[in-house]
């Protein structure tokens, strides 16, 4: 099994969130949140802004958590095939500077804001659906019910 630790940013304004346009070497692409790998002895809270940062060019602060998602994907719909936890940290992200643009020799070719209405039509990663139920809801708890995967969905 693999494991990997992860913060993400969900970046609301104006009925709009921020996308990130994954494209991996594989061309399996789709649009997810500004956000990845906590490395070793990062704190979850600098790796989220570090990662807003690299994938759109934009500076941003911290406003809240908004909950934690915990997934283990079964080796029989796993990307590398393998089963695979994704621990994934989700806070909401306020965007205070800078200006969109790609990774700089990374695979994010592209950070969009869109309407929240488009979402639904998008190839996207779970963690978009994740990110904008725990925005809306902002459970007490913090952790938001399972979204199937499937269809336009993909990890």
């Amino acid at each position: 099994m693999s494991f990997r630790l992860a913060a993400y940013a969900v970046c609301v304004e104006d009925e709009r969130v921020l996308l990130a346009h994954y494209v991996p070497p594989t061309g399996d692409n789709h649009w997810t949140l500004p956000g990845g790998k906590v490395e070793h002895a990062e704190d979850p809270f600098d790796a989220v802004i570090r990662e807003v940062a690299e994938e759109t060019g934009c500076d941003g602060v911290v406003e809240r958590l908004l909950g934690v998602d915990s997934r283990v994907i079964p080796t029989s719909e796993a990307r590398w095939g393998i089963e695979h936890q994704n621990v994934g940290i989700f806070y909401r992200v306020r965007i205070t500077g800078g200006a969109l643009r790609p990774e700089p020799n990374g695979q994010t070719a592209e950070s969009v804001w869109t309407p929240i209405r488009d979402v639904a039509r998008l190839r996207r990663s779970s963690i978009v659906d994740i990110g904008l139920a725990l925005a809306q809801t902002l459970p007490a708890t913090g952790h938001v019910a399972s979204v199937p995967v499937g269809g336009l969905i993909q990890h």
